[in-house]
């Protein structure tokens, strides 16, 4: 596999300068579940400078800046920038590369990345830039998802896909998107950053979605990776892929509204 790391940079870019408000209508109350312990292994507290990196729609800069964290939030999509801004007024936002932070060395006490990992051509070069701007002693963390068999939302989309689609479709190929589920993978990546005593906790969190098409709504409308593999489906294939989808959530489904297990990996590590 050949990595595309521009290709798949400008592919990730123009998705979310497309879908600020889906993303968080759609995942905002499962992403905000992992924010407190992912502070937490940061040591993100009163009087503490804060990076949050990759900042999205900002869930992790609000909840720092509640903490009493002074705090900047980065993010490499003005439209994403302008949600966050629009939903955490008060809190400094600024665009950004997190593979290549506009921001001088050994700043910040504290970082993190909620999720942001995942969409980056380069991982490795984000991690070295989080270990540049902290200062001796600051502690950074991010979070990922945990592999596709523990984290239900996933596991049902790629099944379907799998049984249903055509899996291998041409998009621009980026790092593999379970790579961090591992939690070996997590710390060697953060030794290669020059990052010490790293550790790897589990944290539980539950989707909570509409029944019958949510999680396919959810997939198509509000993802960049996983929405272009559906839409590089032939409609015959989608359809069949959506009937899948609604049935595999079946068990998971209650009054109306689906409860899947989305469990997380947060990584961290300090900077000697």
């Amino acid at each position: 596999m050949i990595i595309e790391s521009e290709r798949f940079r400008s592919f990730e870019h123009a998705g979310w300068e497309s879908i600020p408000d889906q993303y968080h209508q759609a995942f905002g109350n499962l992403t905000t579940q992992s924010v407190g312990s992912l502070l937490d292994a940061a040591r993100v507290k009163r009087g503490v400078k804060f990076l949050d990196i990759a900042s999205g729609p900002g869930y992790v800069a609000a909840a720092a800046a509640k903490r009493g964290a002074t705090v900047l939030g980065i993010d490499f999509s003005s439209a994403m920038l302008t949600q966050a801004q629009l939903l955490h007024p008060g809190i400094d936002f600024r665009q950004g590369d997190a593979e290549q932070l506009p921001l001088g060395n050994g700043l910040f006490d504290a970082a993190a990345m909620n999720f942001g990992i995942l969409h980056l051509g380069h991982p490795e070069k984000a991690l070295v830039e989080a270990h540049r701007v902290l200062r001796p002693g600051g502690r950074f963390a991010f979070s990922v998802w945990c592999n596709p068999k523990e984290t239900v939302g996933f596991n049902i989309v790629l099944r379907a896909v799998e049984s249903h689609g055509e899996p291998h479709v041409e998009l621009p190929e980026g790092p593999p998107f379970f790579r961090y589920s591992d939690p070996k993978e997590c710390e060697c990546s953060l030794i290669a950053a020059g990052f010490e005593s790293p550790r790897v906790t589990k944290v539980s969190q539950v989707w909570r979605l509409s029944a019958g098409d949510g999680l396919f709504d959810a997939m198509n409308d509000s993802t960049v990776r996983t929405a272009g593999l559906l839409r590089a489906q032939s409609p015959s294939m989608l359809n069949k892929i959506r009937a899948s989808m609604r049935e595999q959530l079946k068990k998971y489904t209650k009054n109306d509204l689906v409860e899947l297990p989305m469990p997380a990996l947060i990584a961290s590590g300090v900077k000697a």
